[in-house]
């Protein structure tokens, strides 16, 4: 019997992720990355779905999303990790299940919420371990922290997030206004870069914790 959709608000955005069954990777080759992100654009055409931002690791992804009819998040997510997963265990001559579950989808309720999540996930390529970000970006006075150049290469440099498209100021797949409408009209993607790369403090820490 098939799983029933969720029931997902409509123009609400949802934090959306799924990792490989038993942490396994997902992505195993610079091939199954251009593959998962065109699935990703063409579904996000298909099923009017807006994809905010995102970041891919070997073992998960996470995904910002807005929908914008009923039921289209979860027509989505069931097509494109379904394609995915037939074209990995075709690929690399597997069988058996990809993901570890169904995916999951948590509601972004305030402002405040959705720009710490977004900064959480494009610091993903620097780690996924809040505890980590907020010691490396925000370290304790007696502790040398690492350098904001060294911080903005590793970010701009990884390839698959939607990080260097906010920064580059070009168009992509990313519908970017629902974040960079926070920000000064003049220099919004500076005013965001910024914003990233100023880390997560203890605080902010703490408050996003219970939502991932």
């Amino acid at each position: 019997m098939s799983t029933p959709p969720r029931y997902l608000q409509i123009g609400i955005p949802y934090h959306v992720y799924n990792r490989g069954n038993r942490k396994n990777k997902i992505f195993l080759n610079v091939k199954d990355y251009q593959r998962f992100l065109r699935k990703l654009k063409e579904y996000t055409k298909k099923f009017d779905v807006s994809l905010v931002c995102y970041c891919l690791m070997p073992n998960h992804f996470h995904l910002l999303l807005v929908q914008k009819d009923e039921s289209a998040i979860t027509k989505f997510m069931l097509s494109l990790c379904t394609s995915y997963s037939k074209y990995f265990n075709i690929k690399h001559e597997l069988v058996g299940r990809l993901f570890q579950a169904r995916f999951r989808a948590k509601i972004v309720e305030t402002d405040e919420y959705l720009l710490h999540l977004s900064r959480y996930i494009h610091l993903n390529s620097i780690s996924d371990d809040l505890e980590d970000l907020t010691f490396l970006l925000n370290p304790p006075s007696s502790t040398p922290g690492v350098e904001r150049s060294k911080i903005h290469k590793q970010l701009i440099d990884y390839p698959w997030s939607s990080y260097r498209e906010y920064c580059e100021d070009n168009n992509g797949i990313c519908d970017k206004n629902l974040i960079l409408d926070y920000f000064s009209s003049t220099q919004q993607s500076n005013s965001y870069e910024s914003f990233i790369e100023s880390g997560i403090s203890e605080k902010e820490s703490e408050f996003i914790t219970p939502f991932l």
